[in-house]
């Protein structure tokens, strides 16, 4: 995960230097804010303990409370941390809400783990970051493996110490302060992203074939939230396999056949591809909406897409991009096109400071501005100063923190 780190800092810094940013804010900018480790002791079922390792970093916080998710992964590392805390901070100000940038996570495979010891976990990682955050600090949030469930019970513990506060934590269940529209917000960021640019390219949906990448939440809504627009959704995969069919899936059934069988794999009347095989699919839009590094320097000349949608945090790396380019292949790159999640998170920070209650359409509608808004500003950016999206969000992102940081006196 370092050359994910290196990167997202290589982003920035290209960023910086064409805003023409002075040095002494390039370093403040670029610095992280704090970095916090822990050792959680969790009490097992059969008996004894087992200690893990967590982190939650902040990144910057000129704009508002640090805010990112929280995921629980055997390969979490603090490296890894801190580029998705830096990534954060670009994110939320590229949407233009008041947050900056953290992430947290815990070194473990929540697969192994029964749920009275996901819960100890969860319970013991928060109050040992609880000093640490809160709805006007930081604000953490749902990540990889990690559940509504587990942001109530964190945002629980929490209370214990500071009194109820729902604030603390986004991404909980509805009956305990969360959003409705938060589960399908970072799929329905990316459809309203890549809605405008085959908008602006003059495509028509039905005829815009789409693969995806991972069918976890936000691959899944995407797919499901394209095929109610009109877009053939030809393939998807998960973590062992994918279906395909050239007329086009019915989303919503291929995920009740993943919840019955637990894969997308075996799906009736499909024909079974490799996972990996996505990746150089026949189609017009490839999603990736899975783990870090699924397109790379090795297997970007194989995809056949014209847009690739990065709903995934770094999906396609540094090496990749170039033969993308080449190929004149469009990337809506991750710090746009996954924003959606935190959009909504924004939201029900919104509505639990306010003690409210909205609509889902309400929610919606507000997401889409946003999302809109953003996809908007980072194509007129890019067509006016020659940039990539990528490098155009970034300018973005980097140029209002700096902004930020300037007001507020960062010297």
């Amino acid at each position: 995960m370092g050359s994910a780190f290196e990167a997202v800092r290589g982003f920035y810094e290209q960023a910086a230097e064409k805003l023409g940013l002075e040095l002494s804010l390039r370093e403040a900018l670029a610095t992280h804010a704090r970095e916090v480790t822990v050792q959680v002791r969790v009490p097992m079922d059969f008996g004894g303990f087992k200690v893990f390792k967590g982190y939650r970093v902040q990144h910057n916080n000129a704009r508002g409370p640090f805010k990112g998710g929280l995921r629980f992964h055997p390969m979490v590392s603090l490296d890894e941390i801190r580029t998705f805390a830096m990534l954060m901070t670009w994110k939320t100000a590229l949407m233009n809400i008041p947050f900056g940038g953290g992430k947290g996570g815990v070194q473990v495979d929540p697969k192994l783990l029964s749920e009275a010891e996901l819960e100890r976990l969860s319970r013991g990682f928060m109050r040992a970051i609880a000093d640490f955050i809160g709805p006007q600090v930081d604000v953490p949030a749902p990540d990889v493996n990690t559940t509504p469930q587990i942001m109530a019970w964190m945002a629980d513990e929490y209370s214990r110490k500071y009194g109820p506060n729902p604030a603390v934590i986004t991404g909980k269940p509805v009956v305990v302060g969360g959003s409705l529209g938060r589960d399908a917000a970072t799929g329905r960021g990316s459809a309203i992203c890549l809605e405008r640019l085959v908008k602006f390219r003059g495509w028509r949906r039905e005829d815009t074939r789409v693969a995806i990448q991972g069918y976890g939440n936000a691959g899944s809504w995407l797919a499901i939230i394209l095929r109610d627009l009109g877009y053939p959704i030809l393939a998807v995969s998960d973590s062992k396999g994918g279906v395909f069919v050239e007329a086009g899936l019915d989303p919503k059934a291929v995920l009740a056949h993943k919840q019955e069988t637990g894969s997308v794999v075996g799906f009736p009347g499909a024909d079974t591809i490799d996972g990996d095989e996505i990746i150089g699919l026949d189609c017009d839009v490839l999603t990736v909406a899975a783990l870090e590094e699924a397109v790379t320097g090795e297997n970007a000349d194989h995809v056949k897409a014209q847009v690739v949608v990065e709903t995934a945090n770094y999906p396609v790396t540094p090496e990749a991009d170039p033969i993308l380019a080449e190929r004149g292949v469009t990337v809506l790159p991750d710090i746009l096109a996954s924003g959606g999640g935190v959009a909504v998170s924004y939201l029900e920070w919104v509505q639990d400071l306010q003690r409210e209650q909205w609509q889902e359409d309400r929610v919606n509608a507000r997401l889409a501005e946003l999302m809109g808004a953003a996809t908007d500003q980072v194509m007129g950016r890019a067509e006016s100063e020659g940039q990539s999206l990528r490098e155009a969000a970034y300018l973005i992102g980097v140029e209002r923190v700096a902004e930020a940081e300037i007001a507020r006196g960062y010297r």
